[in-house]
């Protein structure tokens, strides 16, 4: 679910400004799935842009502030989400800690780094919403360290079923600043693709595993 209207199309705006977001019809990217894909999403790339970051952190807060109440810690997702997360949690006052795919292998074979104490209520920071596997195995080493996820915000969401399904399933409550609809209504309003691309783009998220580049 998007924050907003006004917010996602807003995000996706400043997301395709700084070329953060990336469409390509006409010339698809090979995700590391194997999938062609039109589109290519690199979050991290607003670090870089200050107003920007600024903007996705200030916005991010309030709407944790205003949605879910009492947070004692925010948790970014490693290793995408580690600065918007830093960046979220700075501006709220509250501690930060970041949750890695897998436990280390030596020293002290953290998978959570930071503190946390049993009982706290931790909201998950996340970049990108793909399938949501990543995300919510960030979201299952927290609870098994006994802590209360209330819910988790991301910058922006491909809209995938599955992705719905896995969440849904995890009983994850989830808010993106924008998703793959709200992009492509900008992008086609700012004429950053034609109604010809936008209709290629629009089947490729209706079936991303089986699509092939027309």
């Amino acid at each position: 679910m998007i924050f907003d209207k006004e917010t996602a199309k807003q995000t996706a705006e400043v997301l395709l400004q700084v070329n953060a977001i990336k469409l390509q019809p006409n010339d698809p990217f090979t995700w590391a799935s194997g999938w062609k894909s039109p589109i290519y999403c690199d979050n991290r790339i607003v670090l870089s842009f200050p107003p920007i970051r600024n903007y996705i952190r200030e916005t991010m807060a309030k709407h944790i502030e205003s949605h879910y109440g009492k947070v004692d810690v925010i948790a970014g997702v490693a290793t995408g989400a580690i600065g918007i997360g830093m960046l979220v949690a700075e501006y709220l006052g509250l501690p930060f800690i970041y949750v890695r795919p897998e436990a280390k292998s030596h020293g002290r074979q953290n998978q959570i780094e930071g503190f946390i104490e049993s009982g706290q209520n931790v909201v998950v920071v996340e970049d990108l919403i793909s399938t949501g596997k990543s995300s919510l195995n960030a979201v299952k080493a927290l609870k098994e360290a006994n802590v209360n996820v209330k819910g988790m915000v991301a910058i922006f969401s491909y809209g995938f079923e599955v992705a719905k399904n896995n969440f849904e399933e995890a009983h994850i409550d989830l808010h993106t600043l924008s998703n793959y609809d709200n992009l492509l209504e900008q992008a086609l309003d700012t004429k950053y693709i034609t109604a010809k691309e936008q209709e290629v783009l629009a089947l490729w998220n209706a079936n991303p595993s089986e699509w092939n580049a027309i």
